[in-house]
């Protein structure tokens, strides 16, 4: 099923993208190619270090972002290669990633809304941009037409 451009204004989908982001990437210690990157990545399936860097193409250049990633749980070894009939590894994202990746599809759709308890640092309003940062989740959390 192919959904129109139409469609995806009625539903407003983008309207609040980038504070969803931004919450996503404070409380994860991402940041934003990493969070678009996973969001890639996850629409792949299973893929190999070579679907990875056909990928990261269109972001900013990070030469740790593949260890980090990996190192940190985001990307898991689907199957790990054997030196004779598999000659690389394959990869898939992890349910770490898949569970945020799908809290972020709920907000955008107003399914969820952004937590806003003691548990979210942001809302602790520590500098000036969480400060910021936690006014605009309340103006998202408050927005019924999204």
């Amino acid at each position: 099923m192919r959904i129109g451009p139409d469609t995806l204004k009625e539903i407003n989908i983008l309207k609040h993208y980038r504070t969803i982001r931004k919450w996503a990437c404070k409380s994860n210690d991402l940041t934003d190619s990493d969070i678009e990157l996973l969001i890639y990545l996850e629409c792949e399936g299973r893929f190999t270090k070579n679907d990875y860097e056909k990928g990261v193409f269109s972001y900013s250049w990070d030469k740790r972002r593949w260890d980090k990633l990996l190192k940190n749980g985001w990307i898991v070894v689907w199957r790990k290669r054997n030196h004779t009939t598999q000659k690389y590894h394959v990869y898939e994202v992890s349910l770490r990633t898949k569970q945020l990746t799908n809290k972020i599809y709920k907000i955008m759709l107003g399914h969820e809304d952004l937590p806003t308890s003691g548990y979210n640092k942001i809302m602790l309003g520590k500098t000036y941009s969480d400060k910021v940062l936690s006014k605009s989740i309340i103006y998202v959390n408050n927005d019924k037409n999204r």
